[in-house]
């Protein structure tokens, strides 16, 4: 046995060697010049000895098994632990890849994302070059060549004594430095699966609330308990105005307004002094996930945020709110609004207009980026087709728009031009709150901020050229601060601006309160319904009390922060941050320091569980708002406990595209019914997902079910005007089902939005032979023939016109 445990440790010790060599590159790829010679000792060492803790912990949990396989085949059980090692060591990579784009170590926010959210978010930041490709091949490469030689080269007095002394140093650094089990230094491995675990247990250990009968609703109150705070600073007519809410993705205060990283948006800064702006404001999440249910719903977080609930709680927001008091509704993207379920939201606020990736047409250019991957339509493009937009909607208008180039890969239109522009604020004598070769060493970031900055100037310039100008408020905001800029402190992620810009503000002022994206939503409500013939609600049930419009430094909120989606971690209560079980002390300027207050600490976690209880507690006893009554543009499917049963059977461990592909082959097999129950299920939770709504329509169809098939199919167009197969799904209903009128038009409408796909204009000539238009079908036919002239039903139906 003594032989066996040499060999098991001295493969662990090749995998510690590997965990930490892959420490030293990230060290190294973070390196700034403002690090000392210290500073980077020190964290070579940290790295050290926590790849030394990890190793330990593996080996510990590994052991069982490699003894259990030694009682057979002595052999195996090696080849077994150096396979599961190889695989560590490519995780570990992959971790530190992550790590290295993001400055964020992967935690149990992997749980909140499905499978296509995190390929799209890994596709936007990495490259996939023949580089990375054969560092993949590389890394367990190295950590073979280091098995061989801890087994057969390094002697083992050295070993053991080596091993015994990290131990050492191990447990005198955990229990006396208060900074070696910072996230920064922990091998990336053992932080994700700590963290999923840390999120584990907290969803058990949360305490129930439980609330007494008249707190049934714990949020519930008078509408008029939440006061007007804005309207003293604005002039009122009797003519509503129209709300236009703009998130600027990665926006933190820290780019804007003079601060560290400021310079970069001039636009923005000028705008902030023509408003009211709040300069210690906080975004509720770390990462966009969270921002509409916040910032439009002043609503709770659930377990991994409030748009990955399982079922959707009853609940208010500016959207259904407004527009039961005569508002019409828009929500602007260039994304897929299917991403991070926003879409899921939005119907369920029964949005009038939603538009998207999906919705833009030929005359409009989606960026460029990396390895074929986009993200959409670049901001300038997008406020583009609001423009284009807002004059065919009826006022008063509540317009969402979200920016997203401000994001990975930063890629944009003019980029080049926009690094220029970079380059020549650096050779100003303006000062930064960083060095100015870290700005160069990101250029691409500072770049991105300016176009975003010109882009959002474009479009307030070509908005006050609108009548509707003078009556129209401009709420700004970030959804997080940008990620892959360094974070100096614990609360800088969630640091964002906040200004209310309006030609109708009698005064400019800015606010040192505290206040965050959940007292949004209250305080517009408020002031509308105060100032304007609204008919208020008798109760509300926003998490947020409003904002402070105190102009000293302070804060009356309880805040809760979800970092990601990975559970609530941080809270500010009055001056002090909790994070990760540790104290903050926020000053006036909104810096952190950590302290010890043994008192404070006590108060601020039993807030912070009582916070964490209640949120638990609405969320799952969907016990936000007693009830909604306002339509919903679409109500999800409920399936009986059989069709669950088949559905888990079919879908467990899939992608939604996946269990498309097996719906399409029930389909086609003839098992229309299973077809149709799993493109409800994937329907459930992507409203967007155009194929699943053409296969569930064309078998509706193929079962002579054409009412309810041409309502789905329409809704396929309407969601995706630019989407062929959609048209052609159409088409290929009204052909069947005798209505040759309809496909003419619908055949006009993918003429108009440029749609070129033959198919349409060849069931287009059959609507024509149908109604006895044989001339206009014949000049179809000639066309198509022109370009596809052995097409065999083409050639066909053109002999049969000209007998």
């Amino acid at each position: 046995m003594g032989k066996k445990l040499l060999i098991y440790l001295r493969i662990l010790a090749a995998l510690l060697v590997m965990f930490w060599l892959l420490g030293v590159v990230e060290v190294f790829a973070s390196f700034k010049e403002a690090h000392t010679i210290t500073y980077i000792i020190k964290f070579v060492v940290y790295k050290l000895l926590h790849a030394f803790a990890t190793a330990v912990i593996i080996g510990v949990l590994f052991l069982p098994v490699y003894y259990l396989l030694g009682l057979g085949n002595k052999k195996l059980a090696e080849i077994t632990l150096i396979a599961f090692g190889v695989l560590l060591v490519i995780g570990e990579f992959s971790l530190v890849k992550y790590s290295t784009t993001t400055l964020l170590n992967l935690g149990a926010d992997i749980l909140g994302y499905s499978y296509n959210d995190i390929y799209k978010t890994i596709a936007s930041s990495e490259s996939f070059s023949i580089v990375n490709y054969l560092l993949f091949l590389i890394i367990p490469l190295l950590f073979l060549v280091l098995v061989y030689l801890f087994k057969k080269k390094v002697p083992e007095n050295f070993f053991l004594k080596t091993i015994l002394g990290l131990l050492v140093l191990v447990i005198l650094l955990r229990f006396f430095s208060s900074e070696f089990n910072e996230a920064k230094y922990q091998n990336k491995i053992s932080f994700l699966a700590t963290d999923i675990l840390k999120f584990k247990l907290d969803k058990l250990q949360t305490h129930n609330y439980q609330p007494e009968e008249a707190e049934e609703y714990p949020f519930l109150k008078p509408s008029e308990e939440t006061k007007d705070v804005l309207g003293p600073f604005f002039n009122t007519t009797l003519k509503k105005p129209n709300i236009v809410v703009i998130v600027m993705e990665g926006l933190g205060t820290e780019f804007v307004d003079g601060n560290s990283y400021s310079g970069f948006t001039p636009y923005l800064d000028n705008l902030i002094t023509q408003s009211l702006y709040w300069e210690n404001f906080v975004s509720n999440t770390g990462r966009t996930f969270g921002i509409l249910p916040s910032l439009l719903g002043s609503l709770p977080f659930g377990d991994t945020g409030f748009l990955e609930l399982k079922k959707t709680p009853a609940h208010l927001s500016l959207f259904n709110v407004l527009k039961a008091d005569g508002y019409t509704t828009s929500y602007y993207t260039g994304t897929q609004s299917s991403f991070d379920k926003i879409v899921n939201f939005l119907e369920y606020n029964n949005v009038d207009f939603i538009v998207d990736e999906n919705k833009y047409g030929p005359s409009y250019v989606k960026t460029g980026g990396v390895d074929g991957f986009s993200w959409g339509y670049p901001d300038a493009e997008m406020f583009k087709k609001v423009i284009s937009t807002l004059k065919d909607k009826k006022e008063p208008r509540l317009d969402v728009i979200a920016t997203l180039t401000n994001h990975e890969p930063f890629v944009f239109p003019e980029k080049e031009m926009y690094e220029k522009k970079v380059d020549s604020i650096l050779k100003t004598s303006q000062t930064f709150g960083v060095p100015k070769k870290e700005i160069e060493n990101k250029k691409e970031i500072y770049a991105t901020l300016l176009y975003s900055d010109h882009s959002l100037k474009n479009f307030m310039e070509s908005y006050r050229r609108r009548e509707d100008f003078n009556n129209t408020i401009f709420v700004i905001t970030g959804d997080h601060r940008l990620i892959p800029v360094e974070q100096k402190d614990k609360l800088c992620r969630f640091h964002v601006p906040l200004l209310i810009y309006s030609p109708m503000l009698k005064k400019t002022q800015r606010f040192k309160s505290i206040s965050s994206h959940l007292d949004v939503a209250p305080s517009i409500y408020s002031f509308l319904t105060n100032n304007y013939a609204f008919e208020p609600l008798k109760q509300t049930a926003w998490l947020g009390i409003g904002l402070d419009t105190t102009r000293n430094f302070r804060n009356i909120h309880k805040i809760g922060l979800m970092r990601y989606k990975g559970g609530l971690k941080d809270f500010i209560y009055g001056e002090y941050l909790f994070s990760d079980g540790d104290l903050y002390k926020i000053d006036s300027t909104f810096e952190t320091h950590k302290i010890n207050n043994e008192k404070m600490l006590k108060v601020v976690k039993k807030s912070f569980e009582e916070f964490k209880a209640i949120n638990k507690y609405v969320t799952e006893q969907d016990k936000i708002y007693p009830e909604v009554i306002y339509e919903k543009k679409q109500e999800k499917v409920q399936f009986t406990e059989e069709e669950q049963k088949i559905i888990r059977g079919v879908t467990e461990g899939k992608t939604f595209d996946e269990v498309f592909l097996i719906a399409r082959s029930k389909a086609f097999d003839g098992d229309r019914v299973g077809a149709r129950l799993l493109c409800d299920f994937i329907l459930n939770n992507m409203p967007n997902h155009a194929d699943a709504r053409i296969l569930k329509g064309r078998t509706l169809s193929w079962d002579g079910n054409y009412k309810e098939a041409e309502k789905l199919l329409l809704n396929a167009v309407e969601r995706h005007p630019f989407y062929d197969d959609a048209y052609v799904a159409l088409l290929d209903l009204y052909w069947w089902s005798g209505q040759e009128t309809k496909s003419i038009t619908v055949a006009k409408e993918a003429y108009v939005n440029e749609i070129k796909n033959p198919d349409i204009s060849f069931k287009l000539a059959k609507a024509h032979q149908r109604l006895k238009q044989k001339n206009k079908a014949v000049k179809i036919m000639d066309s198509l023939l022109t370009i596809y002239p052995d097409k065999k039903e083409y050639v066909e139906l053109e002999k049969v016109l000209k007998e």
